[in-house]
């Protein structure tokens, strides 16, 4: 088996750590006290935005945005961040994994419509990915994905996203993406929910793809002690600015 076919996730949870930490401490107290907690799953909630005030206020918030603001191409810009979620079972005990990297590059064409998105393309750096454990980044990086020949995933949309109103400045819009998602030189169509929330000049984006491993040629390992669950989602929140 090639090594890109044997886990996608970063692979049985650092075995060795894992192994060392159940023996030692037990699974639910590795959880609850060793292991730090799982990041949160990407949202835009008000008190997490990224969107100066005073941005928002001359927008107008609460007035709909012009939709000739939102018009013509955005880049991903600084605060973006992308990643993986998976549950692993430690012994019977459930431990949920989250992996993060800052290294997400990508572009965004809205329509002349201002209400219409016609094309995406994003790219995350997979080797940059990081959890809370070094051996299971580096089995991630060696084994899992193979980082060497396969060192970036990607996602390209194929079917436009258009909202039937201009939002108002700094409400968040929920919207149904597709496009093909590629990991490990594997590519599958896939569909999601995405929130997005603008002023006009900066927008965040935020969301989380359900994938099962195994269609991207991936097998979850099960050594006895530690499994891998096969479904997991690649994560998102993005920031994004107009080029």
């Amino acid at each position: 088996m090639k090594k890109s076919q044997k886990i996608l996730i970063g692979a049985g949870a650092g075995i060795l750590a894992l192994g060392v930490a159940a023996a030692i401490a037990g699974p639910i107290v590795y959880r609850d006290f060793i292991a730090a907690p799982a990041a949160e799953a990407p949202t835009l909630s008000a008190d997490e935005s990224t969107l100066e005030a005073g941005d928002a206020a001359e927008a107008g918030a609460g007035d709909a945005l012009d939709p000739a603001l939102l018009a013509g191409d955005w880049e991903v810009a600084d605060g973006s961040e992308a990643g993986y979620r998976v549950e692993e079972v430690l012994n019977g005990t459930d431990v949920t994994v989250t992996g993060r990297t800052e290294e997400v590059t990508g572009s965004f064409a809205i329509g002349e419509d201002g209400l219409t998105l016609e094309s995406a393309e994003l790219t995350v750096d997979v080797a940059s990915i990081a959890t809370d454990s070094a051996q299971r980044d580096s089995y991630f990086r060696s084994q899992a994905i193979d980082t060497s020949r396969f060192p970036e995933a990607s996602f390209v949309l194929t079917s436009p996203v258009a909202l039937d109103a201009a939002p108002a400045a700094g409400d968040t819009v929920t919207a149904e993406a597709s496009g093909d998602l590629t990991i490990a030189g594997t590519t599958q169509p896939v569909t999601f929910s995405v929130e997005v929330r603008s002023d006009g000049e900066t927008a965040e984006i935020a969301g989380a793809i359900p994938i099962a491993f195994s269609d991207f040629g991936v097998e979850a390992p099960n050594l006895g002690f530690v499994s891998v669950e096969d479904t997991g989602s690649v994560e998102f929140q993005l920031v994004a600015a107009q080029a």
